[in-house]
């Protein structure tokens, strides 16, 4: 399993051909308390960069954009009654959708731990 990240704070965690995707802590700690979450219907196309979901703060809204092409496959219907789970456990609990990656190749162009680290000091 790797996990990549987006210089907008994005994370993917890769099982096999299927990402599941959230925001990373990072990002929920800027945002401030969660208060709805809108999620991408399951069969989406999206493109690597477009806007994907949208998270809804007490501080601001602010969209989530897909880090790679491919088909969404599952959303987390969780988030919908309970959309503090993203900032309760962003990178379990609170991941938001799973893609089925078309081209592997674009996490190639993602940063590692090390790199997404060095964007938030």
């Amino acid at each position: 399993m790797t996990t990549k990240f987006t210089p907008d704070h994005e994370y993917i965690r890769v099982e096999g051909s299927t990402g599941i995707v959230g925001i990373t802590p990072y990002a929920q700690e800027q945002l401030g308390d969660i208060v709805f979450v809108e999620l991408p219907a399951v069969g989406k196309e999206l493109k690597k960069g477009q806007e994907a979901a949208v998270v809804e703060s007490v501080k601001a809204a602010s969209e989530i954009y897909a880090p790679v092409t491919g088909t969404v496959v599952e959303v987390n219907s969780l988030l919908t009654n309970e959309p503090g789970l993203v900032n309760t456990d962003p990178e379990a609990a609170g991941w938001m959708f799973k893609i089925a990656i078309t081209d592997a190749g674009e996490l190639d162009t993602l940063l590692d731990a090390d790199g997404y680290a060095e964007l938030t000091i």
